[in-house]
Parts: C-alpha cells; sequence; structure tokens
C-alpha cells in the first residue's frame, strides 16, 4: 500500500482536457455528496482541542439533539478542508458525533494546503514529515478523551475512527492506543499498513479490540500485493473482524475534492463503513 507521492503518479493519468473540465466546473466545490437518508439536524462548531504539544484546531459536528457514538477522523495529507468538513457533517447527519482533526496542528492551523487537494504533494510532504508513530498516539489519546467530554458523546457506546491515505496508519495507532474506546476503524487508501520496518502498523493489532474494515487503492495493491495477506493473517491471529477489499479505483479516490475521485467506488466505501459503524457502535 503506497506512500503519498503515488498520488500525483495517479493525477498525470488524466487528460489536460480532462483537468480543464475539473477547473471549469470549479474543483472541489463540483462535488456535493449525497445528504443521508432521514438526514438528523445537525450542529457544527470549529473547536481547538487542548494537546500535550499545543493546540489542535478541528471542526466538531453532532446531532443536535441526544448522546451518539462519537467518530475520528484522520484527513489524508491535505489535511483539514472544506472536503472533509462535508464529509463529517454528513456521517453526523446519520447520527454520530464527529471530530474532524488537523493532524498538523504543530506546524500550522489549517487550512494547511493553498490550494486543497490540487496542492502539490511536494508541497505538503515536509508537513507529514513531522509526525511520527509517537505524535499519532499522543493525539490519539488526547481526541478520544476529548470526545469522551463531549455533551453529545454517548461514552457507553464504541468510538469509531477512520483515515485516508496518511490517515491509515494513524487509524492503527489509535486503535491501539485506546483500545477499550475505539470498537470500529476504517482505513481508505491507506499507505504503509503493513510494512517491514520495526514500527509497521500492522504489528500492533494484537493490541486492538476494534472491527475494521480496510479499503484498498487498486494501484496500491499492485504495488504491494503481498500486504492484504499480511493483514489478513495479522487480523486472523488476533482473533478481529476486518473487511479488507481492493476497490476498482485509484490512491486517493474517497475524498470528493480530488482529481481522482471515483463517485461509485466512494459510495460503495461509505456504505461499508457505515455498516460496520451500525454493527460495532450502536
Amino acid at each position: 500500500m503506497c506512500d503519498q507521492d503515488h498520488f500525483e503518479e495517479d493525477v498525470k493519468k488524466y487528460s489536460r482536457r480532462d483537468l480543464a473540465t475539473w477547473v471549469a466546473a470549479g474543483g472541489a466545490a463540483a462535488v456535493m455528496l449525497p445528504k443521508a437518508a432521514n438526514a438528523a439536524e445537525v450542529a457544527e462548531q470549529e473547536v481547538t482541542i487542548e494537546t500535550p504539544d499545543g493546540k489542535c484546531d478541528a471542526y466538531f459536528v453532532a446531532p443536535s439533539t441526544g448522546k451518539h457514538p462519537a467518530v475520528l477522523i484522520w484527513p489524508d495529507i491535505f489535511g483539514l478542508r472544506p472536503a472533509f468538513k462535508q464529509m463529517g457533517k454528513r456521517l453526523a447527519e446519520s447520527g454520530y458525533a464527529v471530530l474532524v482533526v488537523n493532524p498538523f496542528y504543530r506546524k500550522q492551523a489549517a487550512p494547511t494546503a493553498e490550494k486543497g487537494a490540487s496542492t502539490s504533494i511536494r508541497d505538503v510532504i515536509p508537513l507529514a514529515r513531522s509526525l511520527t508513530p509517537e505524535t499519532h498516539t499522543a493525539d490519539a489519546k488526547s481526541f478520544v478523551a476529548w470526545l469522551d467530554g463531549q455533551k453529545s458523546v454517548d461514552t457507553a457506546k464504541g468510538i469509531g475512527t477512520t483515515g485516508y491515505c496518511m490517515g491509515g496508519p494513524i487509524v492503527f495507532r489509535t486503535a491501539a492506543a485506546v483500545p477499550d474506546r475505539i470498537a470500529a476503524a476504517g482505513t481508505f487508501h491507506g499507505g504503509g499498513l503493513a510494512t517491514d520496518k520495526d514500527d509497521s502498523p500492522h504489528l500492533l493489532i494484537p493490541k486492538m479490540k476494534a472491527q475494521f474494515l480496510i479499503a484498498v487503492a487498486e494501484n496500491d495493491d499492485k504495488r504491494d500485493p503481498e500486504a492484504k495477506e499480511t493483514l489478513k493473517k495479522a487480523f486472523k491471529a488476533a482473533g478481529l473482524k476486518a473487511e479488507i477489499e481492493v476497490y476498482p479505483a485509484g490512491h486517493g479516490w474517497c475524498p470528493p475534492d480530488t482529481r481522482v475521485h471515483d463517485k461509485e467506488q466512494a459510495e460503495k466505501a461509505w456504505k461499508r463503513m457505515l455498516a460496520l459503524f451500525e454493527r460495532a457502535l450502536k
């Protein structure tokens, strides 16, 4: 499963006319996610979360009334932006209290990508490299604790977490860092989930208690076809449920503002995520 540099390789596959059409249509603004069926009224707000390393800017959205299972969303390398707020709001309309964080808060407040998902990967790689397994773990604990302190969060229910691209490994570390709270986890075109390094995320699976959904990009799988098999064996050995599937879509296909966004496959992944949350969190 690939690193973020492959995203630009996929973008280059688009013709100049395709790109011109995408830009003329408004790019990210042209793609609106479907509204949730029986959508709940939600309240949304920009929030600041105190962590041991500083103040994290984030977006929190939840149904306007009642208590609900919480979900922590880790964005891709382009960070906290309108597309992820839209995704968070859509999820909240389905009955969840959703926190979308700026993972780069130590370096820069959002927006961290000048042109959103059209920003060159080279411009945001330094931000991604500023994060470590240690920062992932520390942030996971801080954000879960913050969620558990919100009136709209049902602390009797497990928490879900999702991550996109570079957020994939952070999801694994979150599930391992707070195993008694994280009950469901999803990664979408996540990079580096199973490597030969000593700090490979898959080595943390024995510490987890969550059910998983791992949606793999087709081109990521072609680059590392053994990764999914390694994950399957690790989850089986730990006795954890994990749905691991290769989707016929390119790396980065889920967020609605990327040039490789695949509406059909993104909707499939979204429905599988909702099924996981319905099963594991409610």
